[in-house]
């Protein structure tokens, strides 16, 4: 396996780093370091592994108030990258990005912006200058919530909508996505979920039976699950439970969710609480049932991922500056901490490359 590493970084060090990891250990090596300029903290890699792309996550970018996206090519034999070109987000604070299910379009969450814009991709992996924009307005009753705060934007099974999960509105939003004619998003007249107020709806995964999906509420720490209608790109509401132990008091700050390959378990991450809980999925309902709730032997673990196989969990936290392994019974959902660490200033986002194993040292 192959684990790339988003961060936050100042534009002139590294940003973006590679680690060979060891499945059967969790043991995670250093490979590469690469400048990919200010705060390259999400990452999308194409299905043919040939081009990467992070966004920039500033506020200011050439003078404008807007973060940056930037495409790299992947070395196909050392997992290396070489930049290609940058472009405009149209909104501050990018903390999203994702590919459509054919690889021809960017798509991006603004979190100060709050909006969402999509850019095409050339067949040279470079990016194209963005060919649409919406702007998300609102709030919700929080302090966080003064303003709409695009926090994630992925491909609905189908490639036919794309869904954006808005913080600041309590909302998900859906486009009809029209990938191959330039690159538009239709916004659909009605949200697709209106979550409960001051939910702050933050990360959204499908689960990969098409039917379930599962969003985290970063401000009320509870994991809605949902129904998928993939014919309107829209969602009705399973059941919201806690992410965290019940009688906790201290912080509460949602972050990632993840089902694993099998779809028999979701993950979340909660930051404060400084924990992965582990949840059984239903086969047939798609409800939650709380198995464990795990350390992540960190501070503020922001996002993490399952290998392939999901055999192995992979968290970065981000604030204790360390990134974590941990084994996974396929069979229980338990995770076990493998006792690996390392040290890396603010992971921010991780993934795991199938069948990805560079030559070089």
């Amino acid at each position: 396996m192959f684990v790339y590493v988003g961060t936050y970084a100042k534009p002139d060090t590294e940003g973006i780093f590679g680690y060979r990891l060891n499945e059967e250990t969790g043991e995670l090596t250093q490979v590469l370091r690469v400048k990919a300029g200010p705060n390259p903290s999400y990452l999308a890699i194409t299905s043919d592994r040939k081009y990467l792309y992070a966004v920039n996550e500033v506020t200011e970018h050439e003078g404008q108030k807007s973060g940056a996206v930037s495409a790299f090519a992947i070395d196909p034999t050392t997992g290396n990258l070489t930049f290609l070109n940058r472009q405009p987000s149209l909104g501050g604070a990018p903390c999203y990005i994702s590919l459509d299910e054919k690889n021809q379009m960017a798509l991006v969450a603004n979190y100060v912006g709050g909006n969402v814009t999509a850019l095409p991709l050339q067949e040279d992996g470079k990016l194209k200058s963005a060919t649409d924009m919406d702007q998300h307005v609102g709030k919700g009753p929080k302090p966080q919530q003064e303003a709409a705060h695009a926090h994630c934007i992925l491909p609905a099974p189908g490639n036919q909508f794309v869904v954006a999960v808005d913080l600041g509105i309590d909302q998900i939003i859906s486009y009809k996505l029209n990938a191959s004619a330039g690159g538009t998003l239709e916004r659909q007249p009605q949200p697709a979920f209106q979550a409960k107020a001051g939910a702050g709806p933050r990360h959204l995964t499908f689960h990969p039976n098409k039917r379930f999906a599962y969003v985290m509420n970063e401000l009320d720490g509870t994991i809605s699950a949902l129904r998928f209608q993939q014919d309107k790109g829209s969602f009705t509401e399973i059941e919201t439970v806690s992410a965290i132990p019940k009688g906790y008091t201290g912080q509460v700050s949602g972050a990632d969710i993840h089902v694993s390959p099998d779809g028999r378990f979701a993950y979340a991450s909660n930051r404060g609480h400084n924990s992965i809980g582990v949840f059984k999925i239903e086969e047939e309902s798609g409800k939650l049932t709380l198995v464990q709730h795990m350390s992540t032997h960190g501070d503020w673990p922001r996002n993490f991922t399952l290998t392939p196989s999901g055999k192995l969990m992979v968290v970065a936290n981000q604030r204790s500056n360390n990134i974590t392994t941990y084994h996974v019974n396929r069979q229980t959902g338990h995770l076990t901490y493998t006792g690996k660490s390392i040290e890396l200033s603010s992971p921010v986002y991780l993934q795991v490359v199938k069948n990805f194993t560079p030559t070089s040292k």
